[in-house]
């Protein structure tokens, strides 16, 4: 029996690049944000934030990323993932700490493994969105 597992994460160097090639789409679209981006177990690995981008949007872009990471699933999907279940779990899950139902986070996978999240958060959710797309293309990813 194995009492430990390889574990793929992003690389530091991939992280810092997601971040600024967020926050550089941001910039095209006039608006300010914060962009988090999290390994696969969560924890930062990058953040950037535009002077002037909201200050609630620290933890929000934070809690994007952790999200799509923890479970694998871009934050816009959780509307309709959720209407699929009993209404104890739609409850449920929206009430859990770090959760975030609502567009701007998304898994980064590549060769089929879940690396890590990343959250960005300051304008609308489709902007959100993709600006994250942004930071996922620079290192050659898609959603």
């Amino acid at each position: 029996m194995s009492l430990s597992v390889n574990q793929s994460v992003i690389s530091w160097d991939a992280a810092a690049t997601v971040t600024r090639a967020a926050v550089l789409h941001a910039a095209t679209l006039n608006i300010r944000i914060n962009v988090a981006v999290v390994d696969a177990g969560g924890n930062l690995a990058a953040f950037l934030r535009m002077p002037g981008a909201f200050l609630h949007s620290i933890d929000i872009a934070t809690d994007k990323a952790y999200t799509a990471a923890s479970f694998g699933l871009p934050t816009s999907k959780w509307y309709a993932a959720l209407q699929t279940h009993s209404d104890a779990v739609r409850d449920g899950i929206v009430r859990r700490p770090r959760f975030v139902g609502f567009g701007g986070g998304l898994p980064i996978v590549d060769a089929g493994q879940h690396i890590g999240g990343i959250g960005v958060s300051g304008g609308s959710e489709e902007q959100d969105e993709a600006c994250a797309l942004a930071g996922l293309a620079a290192i050659g990813l898609k959603s």
